[in-house]
């Protein structure tokens, strides 16, 4: 199993928009890298709020996720500038890629969080893409400090490693109808 180059990223792996890596003064990087991808974080956020609005004790449960738990935040509207969430302290925020994604049958992809915001205390939760997942990707970002934390919209926010394998998977997401298959933007957890 090889890790793809730039080059092969952009053969291989349908990505729109597509950026190329570029210096963009003042603003956190993204685009495709020597060997991965820097995705941008979309406008589209919620956030989430310990405080359960009916009143009753409220319990972080995969399985019954009430989006009661989180308030919904677009920046899109704001100038450039000012395009940015902030997340409470110890808490953290559900947002959506600008990039739409389609990966190929042989390639497994897995996100991890840029170092510019790691160093912040900022936490994007390592996930894998499988093999014929389509979509714009949920990521979750963590606030592990005391302090409210700022994330810019349009901006990188994790990259992409892309996996080849040496052989096609037997069955792949789409074979199996993957619940988060064609997600058009943020989604809250779901099990079926």
């Amino acid at each position: 199993m090889g890790v793809l180059s730039d080059r092969q990223i952009r053969a291989l792996v349908k990505i729109e928009p597509f950026e190329m890596a570029t210096k963009r003064p003042g603003r956190i990087s993204y685009g495709v890298s020597s060997y991965g991808y820097d995705v941008r974080v979309g406008t589209h956020f919620k956030i989430f709020t310990p405080t359960p609005r009916t009143g009753d004790i409220a319990v972080v449960d995969p399985k019954k996720f009430s989006d009661e738990m989180m308030v919904e935040v677009d920046v899109g509207s704001k100038p450039e500038g000012q395009q940015y969430v902030i997340i409470p302290p110890n808490s953290f925020a559900l947002c959506e890629t600008v990039e739409y994604l389609e990966i190929p049958r042989d390639v497994l992809v897995v996100c991890l969080g840029k170092s510019t915001y790691a160093r912040c205390g900022l936490i994007v939760n390592v996930t894998p893409l499988e093999p014929e997942w389509r979509g714009k990707v949920t990521l979750e970002i963590s606030n592990t400090t005391p302090l409210p934390a700022r994330v810019y919209a349009n901006e990188g926010v994790a990259q992409l490693v892309f996996l080849k394998a040496d052989q096609v998977c037997e069955v792949s997401y789409a074979d199996k109808g993957g619940k988060y298959q064609d997600q058009g933007g943020l989604t809250l957890p779901k099990v079926d």
